[in-house]
């Protein structure tokens, strides 16, 4: 049997974990267990977790290859872990709803997000289940929207004007736009692994249905995104210093408060790729 401690948190999404130490390498029923944990409760929190990199990068390469993304900047020595530190990058674009990197054909799997040094107050995270929203719908409603697709836009969240400010991020931005252009995913998106459907749009990176005129777009999208993050189907973790996060990025979306300012706020971050969303 698992020696994992798992306390749930909320009927639509997460959960808290103890009774293992991330920063060791994990055994195949850990890491198992984790994983079960994961497809349950959609987003996981470990209180008291001090990690080095190294070891971030470990914990999340059990569950899959790791992303080094275009535009954050990373630990030099390991760059598949990303830094949110506000006194060096604007990551305004963190607080809006979002499911990560939904710009790429093959967006993110989960992400083990680790708090390194956080304000006195504000600064949490709020995560969404797709799941529980998409189960919410009427079933007129999911009918409209089965097979539908949309486009995902790296530069919603990632605007010229706020990430090509200097010859260097210029250059930075013009790459990662050129490597990621609008790419279409499913509406709907089923689990790989688990078979269940979700809502897979974001405010963060989607842009349109496709299969709709402008103003029908627009008017779905926009019911959408507020259907998706009503209280009911969300998750509001205070943070501590050293605790982890890791969620189900397939299935969920999140948003960063940014309500500390002028504090300083440094998050590290080790995305988890996964595959293809496909609807089913």
């Amino acid at each position: 049997m698992s020696s994992l401690n798992i306390t749930p948190l909320s009927s639509a999404l997460g959960a808290q974990i103890s009774g293992v130490d991330i920063s060791q390498p994990l055994n195949l029923e850990q890491r198992d267990a984790i994983e079960q944990a994961l497809l349950k409760y959609q987003v996981l929190f470990f209180r008291n977790q001090p990690i080095e990199p190294s070891q971030q990068a470990r914990f999340a390469a059990y569950f899959g290859d790791l992303h080094i993304h275009p535009i954050y900047p990373n630990v030099p020595e390991q760059p598949e872990v990303l830094i949110l530190d506000t006194a060096v990058t604007d990551v305004r674009g963190n607080a809006i709803w979002h499911t990560d990197v939904t710009f790429l054909p093959t967006p993110a799997m989960g992400a083990v997000l680790s708090a390194k040094l956080l304000p006195e107050f504000g600064g949490d995270t709020l995560w969404a289940s797709g799941i529980a929203a998409y189960e919410a719908l009427s079933a007129p409603m999911k009918a409209l929207l089965e097979g539908l697709t949309a486009t995902h836009d790296f530069i919603r969240s990632f605007p010229l004007e706020r990430y090509g400010n200097t010859p260097q991020a210029l250059a930075q931005w013009e790459a990662a736009r050129r490597k990621n252009p609008p790419l279409s995913h499913p509406v709907i998106r089923t689990h790989p692994v688990s078979g269940r459907r979700s809502l897979f749009v974001s405010e963060g990176f989607t842009s349109k249905i496709n299969e709709l005129s402008e103003t029908e777009s627009e008017a779905v999208l926009k019911f959408l995104f507020a259907h998706a993050t009503r209280p009911e189907f969300t998750i509001r973790w205070r943070w501590q210093k050293d605790d982890i996060a890791f969620w189900d990025n397939r299935v969920t979306q999140h948003y960063a408060v940014d309500d500390y300012r002028p504090a300083r706020r440094v998050m590290q971050r080790a995305t988890v790729l996964g595959d293809v969303p496909f609807f089913r």
